[in-house]
């Protein structure tokens, strides 16, 4: 359990794009002591308010207070080219000390100040997290992600930061990989902020803290009070909105009423002069206090219309921000007895006379859901590479049996180059302008949005468009392929996808590292590589 007192104070701090674009205004939080998780919308600026609290950006405006020390976890350590362990944990000149002292060449400073327990302390660092028998020279560029980023973990905890700030640290891991980082944060004594769309890793938070287009707002608790709260949250802004709309419509309705009270004294008047009789100054001032009475009504409804206005688009904004994802799809039509899938005795890598997959053999009967897990390295991805024939199995065969889509990770399916609109369009060419406007709506892409070219796109917002373009169409592909369709995705697009795998009725092989997300789509196999 955390016992760190270390907090992290945030206030008025905004922030701009380079182009000008406000990422996030006047913000005011205190990050307490425990472990924090910060969730929000791919895009809102959850990266750019670590590196600010960080220092690795400069502050536009407002303060940040950090009691302590800070270390924030290398994202993505596997890119970083030509560096070896030592540098992620910025010992590189500490090591070169005692190559000189060893080689006989060192300064009377390097004997001095060597330190010969370092070597064991970082082997002892790397053991924890999984990382036995790596040196500490080896090169990044030569780990796998998961590898790279257990690395940046044992660099990250290795001098006892007050405070860690951990972009979401989950990508890339296995199962084993998550558990550690899981482990690591239970155990956590300083303070932490983490970012993750991770609800297993979220539950094991002390408090929440959501960035949205509104501000920053801490919850209490771990994941499942968050959502708690949540709920209550949508309950009260759903009461908001009918309550804003039932004003505004009371408004105008008072708006017309008054002015259609102002025609009938406007007709009257002019009846009154028609017809002659009153003194013409007596008319006059008559005339000069119904304009009068006229103007300020018009002045009043006018003010009260624009209150009302108001009141009903913040409501509205919080709905947007409030409302669950909700995905309604064209029915597959698939047999329950209709065979999808079958692999016999496959045998296959990329490596030539290197089989990853060895004997393996699979049948998909009807709308079966089946996870495809195990530990990174373990040939998920090859394997189906070797089931959908873009690898040739060395031994055996596969055949995929009715119509079938394919998402992997990057999403290679759409074209880079085109709209979201334009790739739907691409490959579904028999659907109409307005059918692809209704299936991209259904994943939240609308008006300008859907204009957007793909290569611009977050890594959520891509596979949402992926899975529009498949199973959002009219007639779906009776077997969907993903392979970690979690990674890279904030909470609400996860949330996108989970909906989306809900509604699809045809038969799902998912990889996975993600329990929460296999529970949630209700997968009904679990095939398990080792």
């Amino acid at each position: 359990m955390p016992v760190s007192t270390a907090a992290i104070i945030v206030k008025a701090v905004s922030h701009r794009l380079p182009d000008g674009t406000a990422l996030f205004s006047d913000l005011d939080v205190v990050f307490p002591a425990g472990r924090t998780g910060l969730i929000g919308r791919n895009g809102v600026g959850k990266s750019t308010l670590l590196n600010l609290i960080v220092g690795r950006l400069p502050l536009q405006t407002g303060s940040i207070q950090v009691a302590g020390t800070v270390r924030m976890l290398v994202q993505n350590p596997a890119a970083i080219v030509g560096g070896t362990i030592v540098d992620l944990f910025g010992l590189r000149e500490a090591f070169a000390r005692l190559d000189r002292v060893e080689a006989g060449s060192g300064t009377e400073m390097d004997f001095a100040t060597a330190d010969w327990t370092l070597p064991a302390r970082i082997d002892e660092a790397l053991g924890r997290i999984g990382l036995p028998a790596f040196s500490p020279l080896c090169r990044i560029d030569a780990l796998s992600g998961g590898q790279a980023t257990r690395a940046a973990l044992a660099a990250l905890t290795f001098d006892t930061p007050d405070f860690i700030l951990l972009d979401e640290p989950t990508n890339n891991l296995d199962a084993d990989g998550r558990e550690l980082v899981r482990a690591l944060l239970h155990d956590w004594a300083g303070g932490a902020i983490v970012v993750s769309h991770d609800r297993t890793l979220l539950g094991e938070m002390d408090h929440i803290a959501e960035l949205t287009s509104l501000g920053l707002s801490v919850y209490g608790g771990s994941w499942e009070i968050y959502s708690q709260m949540k709920a209550a949250e949508l309950v009260a802004a759903e009461g908001a909105l009918a309550h804003a709309e039932r004003q505004l419509r009371l408004t105008e309705r008072r708006a017309q009423q008054q002015k259609e009270r102002k025609a009938r004294r406007d007709s009257a008047g002019k009846a009154l002069r028609a017809r002659g009789g009153m003194p013409k100054i007596l008319l006059n001032a008559m005339r000069d206090t119904a304009e009068k009475s006229g103007g300020d009504g018009a002045n009043t409804a006018s003010r009260l219309r624009a209150e009302a206005e108001g009141e009903l688009a913040e409501a509205q904004s919080r709905i947007e921000v409030l409302v669950p994802i909700t995905v309604s799809l064209a029915p597959t039509g698939l047999p329950a007895s209709r065979r999808v899938l079958q692999a016999v005795g496959l045998f296959g890598g990329h490596a030539a006379e290197t089989d990853v997959i060895a004997g393996f053999s699979l049948d998909i009967i009807g709308p079966e859901r089946i996870a495809l897990i195990g530990p990174n390295g373990s040939g998920k991805s090859t394997l189906l590479a070797l089931l959908t024939g873009a690898l040739t199995p060395r031994r055996g065969q596969a055949r995929i049996d009715v119509p079938y889509a394919m998402l992997d990770q990057a999403v290679s399916i759409l074209d880079p180059r085109l709209s979201i609109r334009d790739n739907y369009l691409k490959l579904n060419p028999q659907e109409t302008e307005t059918e692809c406007r209704a299936a991209l709506a259904r994943f939240r892409f609308r008006g300008d949005m859907t204009n957007r070219m793909v290569g611009d796109l977050s890594g959520g917002q891509r596979l949402g468009a992926g899975l529009a373009a498949t199973i959002g169409t009219g007639t779906p592909p009776h077997l969907l392929i993903l392979d970690e369709p979690t990674n890279h995705l904030d909470l609400d697009a996860l949330a996108a996808v989970e909906a989306g795998l809900a509604a699809y009725d045809g038969a799902l092989l998912v990889v996975s590292h993600d329990r929460t997300f296999l529970r949630a789509i209700e997968t009904t196999r679990e095939i398990v590589l080792k």
